[in-house]
């Protein structure tokens, strides 16, 4: 069955409430469903059960589970293929969110209930793991994950949050400079990078660009910008 998957680049637009901009797009890509499992494992400053409640918050329409809760958290994402529930995974910390899928063994789970059809919505570092590896992230590596190979639901990267914004007097690299220096590594890899407010949805075999605020693909030494309804299906092969 063809993976339905929504990478969301974050949880907020501006000064917006928690989710306000992603729930439309949420709710309609768990169609008919709303039981779902929520995995808080890139909460670090925030307790799961505490990041679990904030997504029950924002979300009353759906059944909140935090994964944290179950004994054995690879049965409960396999028995959800059967159970007809939805995977959520938030933002935070995307090396912990990570090193504590490979701490319970949830990468081959997650990827056999993706592939048997369960949604998959992620945001941020959710979003992060959807690509081959995080080698693209901008997050700190707080800790290390066993490998930085994620879920490969594409074959390509993913940058969430992305920005041009160039503050004067500073000089440091910038987000283009750095993704620059990984694809001048990895000329064959393009990096999809996503503004904030916009999203990534893997259905019926196309991956199609959504948002207003656009974004871009780094590819070798070209950056191409990219706009809402683009077909990206191409960066589903290598």
């Amino acid at each position: 069955m063809p993976a339905h998957v929504l990478m969301l680049s974050s949880s907020r637009v501006g000064d917006e409430d928690y989710l306000a901009h992603a729930k439309p797009m949420i709710l309609s890509h768990l169609g008919d469903k709303r039981d779902v499992l929520f995995i808080p494992y890139a909460g670090v400053k925030v307790s799961f059960d505490e990041y679990t409640a904030k997504v029950q918050a924002a979300l009353p329409e759906c059944r909140v589970t935090g994964l944290h809760t179950f004994e054995h958290p690879a049965q409960a994402v396999t028995e959800a293929i059967q159970a007809g529930k939805a995977i959520l995974t938030g933002g935070g910390n995307t090396f912990n969110l990570l090193a504590n899928l490979y701490k319970n063994s949830l990468i081959a789970p997650i990827c056999l209930a993706i592939e048997s059809g369960v949604p998959y919505i992620g945001w941020s570092a959710g979003s992060n793991i959807c690509g081959a590896t995080i080698r693209t992230t901008n997050d700190m590596p707080v800790i290390e994950p066993p490998s930085f190979d994620a879920l490969a639901l594409l074959p390509c990267q993913l940058n969430p949050h992305y920005s041009d914004y160039h503050p004067p007097g500073f000089n440091g690299e910038t987000r283009d400079q750095r993704l620059a220096e990984f694809t001048t590594l990895n000329p064959d890899t393009p990096v999809l990078a996503i503004r904030e407010g916009t999203a990534l949805e893997l259905s019926r075999g196309k991956l199609t660009f959504k948002g207003e605020y656009g974004g871009f693909v780094f590819s070798g030494k070209e950056k191409t910008a990219i706009e809402d309804g683009d077909d990206l299906s191409q960066f589903l092969h290598r």
